[in-house]
Order: C-alpha cells, then sequence, then structure tokens
C-alpha cells in the first residue's frame, strides 16, 4: 500500500565535511560546499495521525534507510522537471515518548533553485509529505490485519481507540514540498498497487452527493455481512465442538477465520448432517404402549 505523511523542514544551510562526503556519493560529477544548500527534514514518526494510523516504531530504522537518496519534488508531481532535492542522510532518534526519521537532504545552487532555496530559507517552503510503500497493516485491537476484523479505525473499543499499525516497509519513494498539509486529507494518501485511490477517499474527494450516499448504504450492507459471516464462524465453532472429534475450539475457530463464506456454508452443512447421523431427533411425545393382540388363534375352530 502507498502511503504519505506529512514531515516538515528543519535546520538548512551549507554542508560540513560529513555530509559532502554523502553528497558526493549521490553526484556524477563531485560538488563543492558552495555549490549545494543542504536542509534537514523531520520525516514521518510513530505517534497516531489524522486518519487514526501510525508507524510501527520497529519499522522506522528500515524505512530511514529506504528514504537514503530519494529524490525531493513539489507536489507529488512525479517528473523529472519538478525534481529539486535528493535525501543523502537518515537517521532515527527518539525523543521523549516519540520516535520518528531524520532527513537530510541538499539542493544545487543555481539561478533556477534560488527562489526555492529564499523560499525555504523565509520559512514560506517548510511543510512537506512523504510518500512511501508499508506491507502490512495491522489493527491496534486485536492484532489481526486491518480490514480483516471488525474493528475500525477512530472506533473506540473498551476504552480504547482503534488505530492502523503500519509496518513492513517496502519501499521509499519521494518527499514533496506541498502548500496545505495542515487540511484534514493533505499529505495522506493511500492506495493499492499505488495507483488507484481507496473507495471511501475517492468517494469523497470526486463524487457527488448521489454516489456518497450510495456508498454509504453499500457499507451498511458491508458491514451486516460482515455480522453475518462472524455469527457462522461461530455456528461453524459449536458445531465442530458438538461432534465432539476432539478438535479444540481454538483450533476450530482459526480454521473457520481462513474460510470463504461459501466454504463455511458448506462445512455448516456437513457437520449438521454428521450430527443428525449420530444423533437422530428423538420423538417429542412418548409412543403409546401396544396393544395386546394375541388372539390364541391355535385354540380357535
Amino acid at each position: 500500500m502507498e502511503i504519505r505523511k506529512e514531515a516538515a523542514v528543519a535546520l538548512s544551510g551549507a554542508p560540513d565535511e560529513g555530509q559532502l562526503l554523502a553528497i558526493n556519493r549521490l553526484a556524477k560529477t563531485p560538488l563543492t560546499a558552495e555549490q549545494v544548500y543542504v536542509f534537514s527534514l523531520r520525516l514521518c514518526d510513530d505517534q497516531v495521525d489524522r486518519d487514526f494510523e501510525r508507524f510501527d516504531t520497529q519499522a522506522l530504522p528500515r524505512l530511514a534507510e529506504l528514504f537514503v537518496g530519494k529524490t525531493g519534488i513539489l507536489d507529488h508531481n512525479w517528473s523529472a522537471g519538478q525534481q529539486v532535492a535528493r535525501i543523502f542522510q537518515t537517521e532515527t532518534l527518539t525523543e521523549g515518548f516519540v520516535t520518528y526519521i531524520k532527513a537530510w537532504a541538499y539542493i544545487r545552487r543555481s539561478p533556477e533553485n534560488q527562489s526555492l532555496i529564499g523560499d525555504i530559507e523565509a520559512g514560506i517552503k517548510k511543510e512537506v509529505s512523504v510518500g512511501c510503500a508499508m506491507g502490512e497493516a495491522r489493527c491496534s485491537i486485536c492484532g489481526a490485519k486491518y480490514g480483516d476484523c471488525e474493528h475500525q479505525k477512530g472506533m473506540e473499543y473498551q476504552g480504547e481507540i482503534c488505530t492502523a499499525v503500519l509496518s513492513d516497509p517496502k519501499d521509499a519513494y519521494e518527499f514533496s514540498f506541498v502548500a496545505v498539509p495542515a487540511q484534514k486529507d493533505a499529505g495522506v494518501m493511500k492506495a493499492l498497487s499505488g495507483s488507484k485511490l481507496h473507495l471511501e477517499e475517492l468517494v469523497r474527494k470526486q463524487a457527488g452527493v448521489r454516489a456518497s450516499s450510495e456508498y454509504q448504504a453499500l457499507k451498511k450492507l458491508a458491514e451486516a455481512g460482515r455480522e453475518w459471516e462472524k455469527q457462522l464462524r461461530s455456528r461453524v465453532v459449536r458445531l465442530g465442538l458438538a461432534l465432539d472429534q476432539g478438535f479444540s475450539e481454538k483450533l476450530l475457530r482459526a480454521s473457520a477465520e481462513r474460510m470463504s463464506h461459501e466454504e463455511l456454508q458448506a462445512w455448516e452443512r456437513l457437520l449438521e448432517t454428521k450430527i443428525a447421523e449420530l444423533y437422530p431427533p428423538a420423538p417429542q411425545l412418548p409412543g403409546l404402549k401396544p396393544e395386546n393382540t394375541a388372539t390364541h388363534s391355535e385354540y380357535m375352530i
């Protein structure tokens, strides 16, 4: 999944000797300190954001490594003409209860870049967002893959707010100077396969009122379907226990969790058939005693 989160420009100025050495590892032609302008950024951290997501603390060091050598662009416009900077150094820092990625980037000093450097120095260009790919999102409530359980981000469960914990860094794409990341949706974009917007985000941003209403209706149906499937799994587990074949509830439940609803229905029918064979239904009313029908016909003429 593609993730974009907010960051910010921090310190800036001329590179020191160690920074210049790191920059020249990326440059085709050796650069001097007078030819480059460097600035630092605070990239993603492990705190819950406005979308009720957070990066796993353990994932940040690997993600920091992936950002080295990645480009800085304008407004997430992936074109060569929008490339203005490049990250040459990253580190993971912890301050208090917050762990975050700090990065250093450089810009080549040139007439065309002087305006951007001036805007950074003036504090005009200071908001950026970052783009990366994370392989996994886990529910903070139950630990399951987010979307496979009934918990919803932002909802409270027994005093705990549900969040999606992002882990397993796959790639880092870029950081981008953006105009208004302080708005609710700015700097936060998610997509599968790196190209398609999440359905709810697509409806909210691009569709009309009618489409939004239809989406909410479909969402309710989906929630009802998830509840039905949850109940079906519970029925299957109860039937499996009633069959008394030595399987534990934990094993039966784990098996049911991996099945599709079609497989669950087939398993339910099979278990019901087996139970009916082993425990046939008894009549509700007791049978009447058979009448004495003996006629002693051997004594009759």
